[in-house]
C-alpha cells in the first residue's frame, strides 16, 4: 500500500441494512490491500422511518457477533477483525442503547447522528423548502441534543455528515461559516473525554475533503483533542481504506503524529 495507515476502523457488511457485501469479501479485500486489522461498525439505528427502497435498519445483533468471532478465527493469521458497531443516536434512545453496551462486549462505539428530529439528510425531504445553511445548523444542533443526553460511545461519527447530500454539498460549507456551533459540538466531545474520527466517505461522496473537513480537524487539534480514528465507511470492498494517503495528510498537517484504534473499548494511539 501506498499509505503508512493500517487500520480502518468505520466499515460495513451485509448486516447493515445498505451494504451488499457479505463479510468475507470485505476482510479478503483488507486482507489484499495489506492492512494490519480492522473494525466493523455496522448500523443500529432503531426507529428509523419506513423507506421507499425498505431499508431496516434494526441490526440482529447476535449473527453479527457469532459471525464475527467464527471469521477472527479463520483470519487470525493474516489481519486482526475488531467487533464495532455504529449508533444511529437520537435522545430518547439513549437507555435502549446502555442496556445493550453493558450486555455485548464492542471493541468499538460510534455514536453517529442520521436521523434529525425524523429525518435523514440523505433523502431530499430533508432539505425541501428550507435553506441549506438552515438544515446545516439542525444537524449540528442535533449533535448537541445528542450529547446532552448520551456519552457511551468512543468517537462521534462523520460529524459533518450532512454535507454529503445538501443541495450544494460543500461549495457554501466551511468551518468559518459554522464555527460557533461548531466549536461548541468539539468542546463538549473533548469534555468528555471523547474522541472524533476522520472519515474519508467525503472523497468518495466527491467533496475534496474528508467528514469533518480539515479545519473543523484542525480547531479539534487546537482545542485538545486526542482521540481520532481513520475509518472510510466502505459499504463496498472498493472503498475500503479509500484516500487514506490524503487522510494521513490531513493528520499531519492537523497536527496529530498518530491516529487511534479501539480494543475492549479502549484507545490504542499509533505513531503515523
Amino acid at each position: 500500500m501506498s499509505t503508512e495507515i493500517l487500520w480502518d476502523c468505520h466499515m460495513h457488511s451485509s448486516f447493515s441494512a445498505d451494504s451488499p457485501t457479505p463479510m468475507e469479501e470485505m476482510i479478503s479485500k483488507a486482507v489484499s490491500k495489506g492492512l494490519k486489522g480492522i473494525t466493523f461498525t455496522e448500523h443500529l439505528d432503531p426507529d428509523y422511518p419506513a423507506t421507499e427502497d425498505g431499508l431496516d435498519f434494526s441490526l440482529d445483533i447476535t449473527s453479527y457477533q457469532k459471525k464475527i468471532s467464527e471469521l477472527q478465527t479463520t483470519y487470525k493469521d493474516q489481519i486482526s477483525i475488531r467487533f464495532g458497531i455504529e449508533l444511529g443516536l437520537q435522545m430518547h434512545l439513549s437507555e435502549y442503547f446502555n442496556d445493550l453496551l453493558s450486555r455485548i462486549p464492542f471493541d468499538f462505539v460510534i455514536g453517529s447522528s442520521h436521523l434529525v428530529h425524523g429525518y435523514d439528510p440523505y433523502y431530499p425531504d430533508f432539505f425541501a423548502g428550507r435553506s441549506e445553511f438552515r438544515c446545516y445548523m439542525e444537524y449540528f444542533e442535533s449533535i448537541l441534543e445528542n450529547l446532552s443526553f448520551y456519552d457511551n460511545f468512543d468517537v462521534y461519527g462523520h460529524l459533518d455528515y450532512v454535507v454529503r447530500y445538501g443541495p450544494d454539498k460543500n461549495r457554501e460549507y466551511s468551518y468559518g461559516r459554522y464555527q460557533d456551533i461548531l466549536d461548541e459540538i468539539l468542546k463538549k466531545i473533548i469534555s468528555m473525554g471523547k474522541g472524533i474520527e476522520i472519515n474519508t466517505g467525503g472523497y468518495h461522496y466527491g467533496l475534496g475533503e474528508p467528514n469533518p473537513c480539515s479545519a473543523v480537524i484542525k480547531r479539534y487539534r487546537e482545542l485538545g483533542g486526542e482521540i481520532i480514528t481513520i475509518g472510510a465507511d466502505a459499504h463496498t470492498p472498493d472503498k475500503i481504506a479509500f484516500a487514506f494517503d490524503k487522510a494521513k495528510n490531513v493528520l499531519r498537517d492537523c497536527g496529530f503524529r498518530y491516529y487511534t484504534v479501539f480494543k475492549d473499548r479502549k484507545p490504542e494511539y499509533i505513531p503515523l
